[in-house]
C-alpha cells in the first residue's frame, strides 16, 4: 500500500534556488504552500548533507503546518533525519537500499523512463513514479521521454505518475491526458514573476481537469 495519498500529487512543487537571484528554496516552498500546492520536494544538489539537514527539518516543518507532504531528493539519510515524508531518487540509485533506509512508513519515489524501469521500480517498493516529459534547463541530467514515454509508463503500473521536466499551465493538461496523477514544476514556480500566482493557476486548472473526469 502506498504511503502517500494520490491525491496529494496533484500539484508537486519541487525547490531550486537563485534561479530568480535571492529567491531561494524556503521561499519556493513558501509560495508553492500558499498557492495551493499538494505536495513539495527539496531538491538541493548544491548543498551537502550538514547544510540541507537543518533546511530539511525547517521545511517538514512548514509543510507539517500545512498538512502537505514534504520529500526530499536523493538524500534518503536526509529525509529520515529530518522526519520528511520521504525521498525520491533515480532510477540509477539503490532502490532496495532507498526503501529500507526510509522504512515502512514513509513515502519512496522513483524517477523512471519506461515501462521495465517503472516494473523495476514497483518491484523495489516505490510509492509513485517521476517522469521526465519535456527537457528542462533546470533539471539537464534527465533525459525527456515526451508524451508517448510517459504514456507507456502510466499503462503499465499501478502505482501514481507524475510528469516532470518542462510542464507549466499551457500544456499540463496533455500531461494530465497522458495518464499522470499530477505534475510535478520547477521552472514554472521558481521563475514566475509571481509564484504564489502561477501555483493558483496549477492547482486550479489540475483541479477542473479531475473534475471533468472524475467516475
Amino acid at each position: 500500500m502506498a504511503r502517500i495519498d494520490p491525491t496529494t500529487l496533484r500539484v508537486y512543487v519541487v525547490t531550486s534556488e537563485h534561479v530568480v537571484p535571492g529567491r531561494t528554496h524556503r521561499d519556493i516552498a513558501m509560495a508553492a504552500l500558499d498557492g495551493g500546492a499538494t505536495a513539495v520536494q527539496l531538491r538541493a544538489p548544491e548543498l551537502a548533507d550538514e547544510e540541507l539537514a537543518p533546511l530539511a527539518s525547517s521545511l517538514v516543518a512548514m509543510c507539517g503546518v500545512a498538512g502537505v507532504p514534504l520529500l526530499v531528493n536523493d538524500r534518503v539519510e536526509v529525509a529520515v533525519e529530518s522526519g520528511a515524508t520521504g525521498a525520491h531518487v533515480g532510477q540509477r540509485d539503490d532502490l532496495a537500499t532507498a526503501r529500507g533506509r526510509l522504512g515502512p512508513e514513509r513515502t519512496l519515489g522513483v524517477s523512471v523512463g519506461n515501462a521495465e524501469d517503472a516494473w523495476v521500480a514497483e518491484m523495489a517498493g516505490a510509492d509513485y513514479l517521476g517522469v521526465t516529459v519535456w527537457a528542462t534547463a533546470t533539471k539537464p541530467e534527465a533525459e525527456p521521454v515526451g508524451l508517448e514515454g510517459l504514456r507507456e509508463v502510466a499503462g503499465a503500473t499501478a502505482l501514481p505518475v507524475v510528469g516532470i521536466g518542462g510542464i507549466h499551465a499551457g500544456n499540463a493538461r496533455d500531461v494530465l491526458k497522458a495518464g499522470a496523477t499530477g505534475i510535478a514544476v520547477i521552472g514554472a514556480v521558481a521563475t514566475a514573476d509571481d509564484p504564489v500566482a502561477e501555483v493558483r493557476v496549477l492547482r486550479a486548472l489540475v483541479d477542473e481537469f479531475r473534475k471533468e473526469n472524475a467516475g
